[in-house]
């Protein structure tokens, strides 16, 4: 039985440090009369990927605004590396460590591959240095093992893959510390699918940690370490990616009664699990 994870490491990841990057405690959000985030808790640590789950208006955008900066949250405490921060803005959480990819991706189509990643923070004082720019963007598509045919070719005329590869390696920048992908593979193909996973896999190994958000069970299974669920604006639970099946995250997104996360309670105190599936084909029986 897969086993639902508290606040930790995750487990057979001696290499990840003790103490998360990014961590929040009773995390608040209203707007109005609505209560979008309701006590929420999220760890993430060095070089691991946690997988951010849930349905439409589980408040995970919502979640992902107030790390980037675009909400404030109303109450709770948001703690990066070691010291609890208020994170005020957009610039605040990238000079902080933060870096987020939205779904939009939020590129020019008619620049370059350069001018894209380099857009506000271009190199050069009285003058653009482009050698230093290509260079450098060469440099960090080559860590990223990114596959473009050439950076001084409009974005417009990239696959949808490529655009993504771009918007990352764009994130890297400014050296953060966590990165955000929101929906990365949406309206993907496979091959590109694929491209995008392993980027996502050279993030964990240059030690960053990495917040996914995903409707794919597929693609969060392949990558994340562990998979944290909201529903409703509440955790719903924390699963280690390795032990945890498809059903028993789909269970708790949807909130069905019987699922891993309400077994593993029933059994800790000590009530008697019927399946109902069993118990309806015995009374069939009888």
């Amino acid at each position: 039985m897969p086993e639902h994870t508290t606040a930790s490491a995750p487990a057979g990841t001696a290499t990840l440090a003790e103490e998360p990057v990014l961590s929040l405690k009773g995390v608040n959000k209203s707007f109005g009369a609505v209560r979008a985030l309701t006590d929420i808790d999220l760890d993430v640590y060095p070089g691991e990927v946690v997988a951010l789950v849930g349905d439409n208006g589980a408040g995970k955008s919502t979640l992902v605004k107030i790390l980037s900066g675009v909400h404030a949250a109303d109450n709770g405490t948001i703690t990066f590396d070691g010291e609890v921060v208020h994170i005020t803005s957009p610039t605040a959480a990238r000079d902080l460590g933060i870096a987020t990819v939205f779904q939009d991706l939020a590129l020019c189509d008619n620049l370059n591959v350069i001018a894209n990643l380099f857009l506000g923070n271009e190199l050069g004082t009285l003058h653009l240095d482009e050698v230093e720019m290509e260079v450098r963007a060469w440099s960090l598509l080559r860590q990223l093992s990114a596959k473009i045919p050439s950076v001084r070719i409009p974005v417009a005329s990239l696959s949808g893959g490529q655009r993504q590869t771009v918007a990352i390696a764009r994130s890297l920048i400014g050296d953060p510390k966590v990165v955000i992908l929101d929906e990365p593979t949406a309206a993907l193909g496979v091959a590109q699918t694929a491209e995008v996973l392993n980027l996502i896999e050279r993030l964990r190994e240059r030690g960053l940690g990495v917040i996914l958000i995903s409707h794919n069970m597929a693609d969060v299974l392949a990558v994340a370490d562990r998979v944290a669920v909201l529903r409703l604006g509440k955790n719903n639970g924390v699963f280690r990616a390795s032990e945890v099946s498809h059903e028993d995250i789909i269970a708790a997104i949807t909130g069905a009664t019987d699922n891993v996360v309400t077994r593993r309670a029933a059994t800790k105190a000590g009530a008697v699990v019927v399946d109902p599936v069993a118990a309806q084909s015995e009374g069939v029986a009888r």
